[in-house]
């Protein structure tokens, strides 16, 4: 069903361009999300404790936080001008739609968040406790404030509601913005989301503070990073069983709106009742037939349907129906690729989710974990979540095509008609090298951070000749 030839065109770069940069990008917005709330927490049990511990590893983690975030804005950036760079008929289509829930996003969650960090970073020892933490508590639901609406524009790709086509413009039209922020793969995306991001968040904290517990072991902090091991462990373990939660009602919702991505998951190509759950499927080479497969029985129904008898259609079958009534083409997303980011996806976020067991494990009745081995696997343990949300996102946007708008607009009408090759190479190799350059900057900086451990609250002397507002950043850190 697709063509495997070598020959590139403007289409086809353009796509890797956005693919990159998106996947670069969302490395970065997990974390963000997750330590917002987290560090935000942490700093509410200084609150109401005074306890020490906490306000070190608030500003502890406080720092690796800030250090994501800033990172993620200047990615983030680069999104915005790809819609109009390389996908303005796409941009011209759904203009109407994505302004508002965007502009809403810009004004009042980025200001929101932008606004509140600057006062908790410079607020330390000037803002009263109480203002402080409201602070850093407005910042963090700035920053998941502005992921529902970035969601709820794209779930709008992923089942299209309240809008009309417009037969003059042939420009989709806003009708019912409630409709579009009420949308169901929204509601089910977003906690979805955040559970992901809370299991990146979490896997962090664990790791870092796993390494100062068995590698500095006589440190006069071992309290407070044996402390922060147990709660990044219980946060992983939370959000994981807050994921599979939340994707079972979103895979359900899926085989509603889009059951070809379904399908596609599961390289499911007939249409079976009661459906099987692949746990290993070799198709043919030409992705139109199952050759071999390993399968559970009745699972796919009940995670399609909610009914283990359910029908789950196939992709030869919805290839069909398609074809019927979109007309003639390939409406078939590439199955290896949907296939196995759906696999690593959950198979990686488990993976975290059994290493924080074991964590938690090894510090029963208060003992100090000292096995290397556990050690490198907690080293590990953030880039396991953090893969699997990059799978994921790679398996809801692939299982997408050929569609950019579901039903509406297919991804190759949606390129820039004037963007040459050449410019649409030279862009990419230019933001990936850029890219490239920024993750060794942000990794270095985090690893620096990481490893010189919590802050020394001990005040420093007293300095006459420089005022206090030029080194904001000794008070904060």
């Amino acid at each position: 069903m697709h063509s495997w030839g070598f020959q590139v065109d403007a289409l086809d770069v353009a796509r890797w361009q956005f693919g990159v940069t998106t996947v670069y990008h969302f490395l970065f917005v997990p974390l963000t999300i997750g330590l917002s709330i987290l560090v935000a927490i942490l700093q509410t049990l200084w609150h109401r404790t005074s306890n020490e511990r906490y306000l070190k590893l608030t500003k502890f983690y406080g720092k690796l936080f800030l250090i994501n975030f800033a990172m993620g804005v200047v990615t983030g950036i680069v999104q915005e001008f790809q819609f109009g760079m390389n996908w303005s008929d796409y941009s011209r289509f759904v203009g109407d739609i994505f302004g508002a829930p965007l502009a809403i996003e810009a004004l009042v969650a980025f200001f929101l968040e932008s606004t509140f960090i600057g006062l908790w970073i410079f607020g330390w020892d000037r803002l009263p406790k109480r203002l402080h933490l409201a602070a850093i508590w407005a910042a963090a639901i700035g920053t998941n404030l502005s992921a529902y609406f970035i969601l709820a524009a794209n779930s709008f790709m992923q089942n299209p509601v309240g809008y009309r086509v417009n037969p003059t413009t042939g420009r989709a039209e806003l009708t019912d913005f409630l409709a579009v922020l009420t949308n169901k793969v929204a509601l089910v995306t977003f906690p979805h989301t955040l559970a992901g991001a809370f299991l990146v968040a979490g896997s962090l904290i664990v790791a870092v503070g796993l390494w100062h517990v068995i590698r500095n072991r006589d440190s006069a902090d071992t309290d407070a990073y044996r402390f922060a091991t147990k709660f990044g462990s219980w946060v992983v373990l939370v959000s994981s069983a807050l994921v599979l939660f939340t994707g079972d009602i979103q895979g359900k919702i899926m085989t509603d709106v889009q059951p070809m991505k379904m399908a596609a998951a599961e390289a499911l190509y007939t249409t079976e009742s009661p459906a099987s759950f692949s746990v290993l499927t070799v198709g043919s080479l030409d992705g139109s037939r199952e050759v071999f497969a390993i399968k559970i029985p009745y699972l796919l129904s009940f995670l399609g349907t909610g009914d283990p008898n359910g029908t789950v259609q196939g992709i030869n079958d919805l290839q069909s129906q398609y074809t019927a009534q979109y007309g003639a083409g390939s409406y078939t997303p590439i199955i290896p690729v949907t296939y196995w980011s759906f696999r690593f996806m959950i198979g990686l976020g488990l993976a975290a989710a059994a290493i924080a067991l074991i964590v938690l494990w090894t510090h029963r009745k208060g003992r100090t974990p000292r096995s290397r081995w556990l050690l490198r696997a907690g080293l590990v343990m953030p880039a396991l979540p953090l893969l699997a949300n990059s799978f994921g996102w790679i398996f809801t946007e692939m299982g997408r095509q050929p569609w950019i708008v579901f039903g509406e607009m297919l991804t190759r009408n949606g390129v820039s008609r004037t963007v040459s090759l050449t410019e649409v190479l030279t862009s990419f190799t230019a933001f990936t090298l850029i890219y490239a350059t920024l993750a060794v900057i942000e990794f270095k900086l985090l690893v620096r951070y990481a490893k010189a451990g919590v802050p020394d609250l001990t005040p420093a002397p007293a300095d006459d000749d420089t005022d206090d507002a030029e080194r904001p950043l000794a008070f904060a850190y």
